[in-house]
C-alpha cells in the first residue's frame, strides 16, 4: 500500500521521466496485517515498500494524463470484493494469493485501454497477490510457508481504491490515490 497521507499529493514533485505504477489498495486492517508480516519476514535491507498489490509495474511517464483519467473513471465503481485464498510460493519468497474477479476485470479493462503502453512483465495473466517475503533462501521461504499454512484462515475484503505512483530512487512515490466511490 502506498502512503495515503496526502490524497491528491502534488505530482509535480516527481520527475516526469519516472515510470508509473498502478496498485490496488488494501483496506487499512488488511494492510496493517500484511505489512506486519512483511516487516517480520522480508529481508530488512530490501524491504523498502509497504504491503501492496501491484497491477502494473512500469507504464511510460508520457501516459500519465491518460492513466489519471482512467483511474478516476475506475474509482467511480463499487469497490471490488476480494478474498485472501492461500499462500503463493514465489520460489525464494512467499505471498498471499488473492481472488477478486472484479479486480481482474478492472485490470483487463485498463490493459485494453492502455494497449501498446504495457511492458512485457504486465502483459500476461494477472496473479493478484501480496508479497510478504522475497529474495530469501528457498529453505527459508518453505519454512515460512509451512508456519503460515498451519494457521491460515481466508479473509474477505473489498479493495479500498487504486493508486498511481512514480518509481524514483528505488521507491514508489504516490502521485494520486483514487478511492472507490460506487
Amino acid at each position: 500500500m502506498i502512503d495515503r497521507g496526502a490524497p491528491g499529493a502534488d505530482a509535480a514533485a516527481a520527475p516526469r521521466r519516472a515510470p508509473l505504477l498502478i496498485t490496488a489498495e488494501l483496506p487499512q486492517g488488511l494492510h496493517d496485517w500484511a505489512n506486519g508480516l512483511r516487516r517480520a519476514h522480508y529481508p530488512p535491507e530490501r524491504n523498502r515498500l509497504p504491503a501492496h498489490v501491484t497491477l502494473f509495474h512500469a507504464l511510460p511517464p508520457s501516459a500519465e494524463g491518460e492513466v489519471r483519467r482512467l483511474l478516476g473513471d475506475m474509482a467511480r465503481r463499487r469497490a471490488p470484493e476480494a478474498q485472501v485464498i492461500g499462500l503463493m510460493d514465489l520460489g525464494h519468497g512467499t505471498a498471499f494469493a488473492l481472488d477478486s474477479p472484479g479486480m481482474v476485470d478492472i485490470h483487463a479493462e485498463l490493459a485494453e485501454r492502455l494497449h501498446g503502453l504495457i511492458q512485457q512483465r504486465d502483459d500476461r495473466d494477472l496473479r493478484l497477490h501480496i508479497t510478504i517475503q522475497k529474495k530469501v533462501p528457498r529453505a527459508q521461504a518453505q519454512a515460512l510457508q509451512q508456519v503460515l499454512a498451519a494457521s491460515f484462515v481466508p479473509r474477505s475484503f473489498r479493495f479500498h481504491g487504486l493508486a498511481l505512483a512514480h518509481w524514483r530512487d528505488e521507491l514508489w512515490q504516490q502521485a494520486q490515490f483514487y478511492a472507490f466511490r460506487g
